[in-house]
C-alpha cells in the first residue's frame, strides 16, 4: 500500500492537527504548514501527492499559493473556504484548485474528497508517472497510446493535430515558429503554409480549451509562433 504524502496548509493549528489525525488513520503521511510560503518551501523538499489548502492565511493566501503551485505542479489541491469566501473559492477553482470544502466541515467528508482526488491522481490507487505521459496541469498526452485527455475527458485529435500538440508539449514553454512547426510535423520545406498551421492550431484549441478565445494551454506569441504554457 502506498503511503501518500498530504500537505495540510491552514493558519489554525487546531484545524491542521484535527485533519492530521484522520489522515494518519488512513496511513497517510502528513506535512503541515501555517501559510502559503511555508507550503511552497515544503513542496520544494518533499514529494507531495495532495494539498489541503485554506484560502485566508497570513503572509501568502491560498489563492496566491495555488497560482504559484500550478506553475510547476499538477498535484490535486482541495481548498478550505468559509461561506463568506465564495468569490475567492470560484477564483481558486478557476486558477487550478480541484475541489473545495466549506468550513465548518465534517472530517469524514474531507477524507472522502481526499481519497477521491488521490484515486484520480494516482490512476485508481497506483501511483505511477510513466515516461510516455506528458502532463501540463489538467492536460495529459500519452505518447504510447497516442491519446490526449483534459481533466479526465478523452479528446479526439487527428493525426496531424496530435503531432503538433506532442511537439509543443514535449517542449512546454518553448515558442515554435509557424515555419518550424510545419517542417517538423509535415516533414517538408515550409512554403506559404501559415494558414495550414493556423487552422490546425485553431482546431486543437477548440478541442482542449474551455474557452478557445482565452486559451489556458496553447498560447500564441504574436509575431513569433505558438507554445504550450507551463
Amino acid at each position: 500500500m502506498t503511503n501518500y504524502h498530504v500537505l495540510v496548509v491552514d493558519d489554525e493549528a487546531e484545524i491542521r492537527d484535527a485533519i492530521e489525525i484522520y489522515l494518519q488513520n488512513e496511513s497517510m503521511i502528513v506535512h503541515k504548514a501555517g501559510d502559503g510560503l511555508e507550503a511552497l518551501a515544503i513542496l520544494e523538499k518533499e514529494e507531495i501527492h495532495l494539498i489541503i489548502l485554506d484560502i485566508m492565511m497570513p503572509k501568502m493566501d491560498g489563492i496566491t499559493a495555488t497560482f504559484k503551485i500550478r506553475q510547476e505542479k499538477n498535484i490535486p489541491i482541495i481548498m478550505l473556504s468559509a461561506k463568506s469566501e465564495d468569490t475567492d473559492k470560484i477564483l481558486g477553482l478557476n486558477i487550478g484548485a480541484d475541489d473545495y470544502v466549506t468550513k465548518p466541515f465534517h472530517p469524514l467528508e474531507l477524507l472522502a474528497r481526499v481519497k477521491s482526488q488521490l484515486r484520480r491522481y494516482t490512476n485508481l490507487g497506483t501511483y505511477k508517472v510513466t515516461e510516455d505521459e506528458i502532463q501540463v496541469r489538467g492536460l495529459t498526452l500519452n505518447k504510447s497510446t497516442k491519446t490526449v485527455m483534459v481533466d479526465d475527458n478523452d479528446i479526439r485529435l487527428t493525426a496531424t493535430e496530435y503531432k503538433i500538440l506532442e511537439l509543443l508539449m514535449e517542449n512546454k514553454g518553448r515558442v515554435f515558429s509557424i515555419e518550424e512547426i510545419y517542417e517538423r510535423v509535415w516533414k517538408e520545406p515550409y512554403l506559404n503554409a501559415e494558414n495550414t498551421v493556423a487552422v490546425h492550431v485553431r482546431r486543437i484549441r477548440e478541442k482542449i480549451e474551455i474557452n478557445p478565445k482565452e486559451p489556458k494551454y496553447l498560447k500564441v506569441v504574436w509575431g513569433i509562433g505558438y507554445k504550450i504554457e507551463k
